[in-house]
């Protein structure tokens, strides 16, 4: 945990965790956008190998335009990041980005709040994922 994330560490095969983490997020209206696979880019252009470590880019498209529209610019903060890693003992964690935290940084009140809803559907994510 940091200042701008929050995690759950789970058991399961890596695969099944991104699986179960993926239906969770859809379960609480985040699609995700884009899959980032930084253990096989890591790879390929570096010849370097790594645990599973996946970058999920998840956006609940409700909460996305109340922010856009609140704050164009904030598109540069967006997706709400969520990634899956292997760690060296074979559990699995899975971090999320803590919105009200980076979402705090535009010092809008309309935005702040936006930043709490977001932040309690993925801590509720967090818990299915226990």
């Amino acid at each position: 945990m940091s200042r701008y994330t929050f995690s759950v560490d789970t058991q399961g095969r890596f695969d099944d965790v991104v699986a179960r983490t993926t239906e969770a997020l859809k379960a609480e209206g985040f699609g995700v956008l884009t899959t980032i696979d930084v253990a096989a880019t890591l790879k390929m252009k570096l010849g370097i190998e790594k645990k599973p470590y996946v970058i999920l880019g998840a956006c609940n498209p409700q909460y996305a335009h109340k922010a856009l529209e609140a704050e164009p610019d904030i598109g540069a903060l967006l997706p709400c990041n969520v990634v899956v890693r292997e760690e060296a003992d074979g559990r699995v964690n899975v971090a999320f980005m803590d919105p009200a935290a980076v979402l705090g940084i535009v010092d809008r009140p309309e935005v702040t709040v936006l930043g709490g809803e977001v932040r309690a559907k993925l801590q509720r994510v967090a818990k299915a994922l226990q």
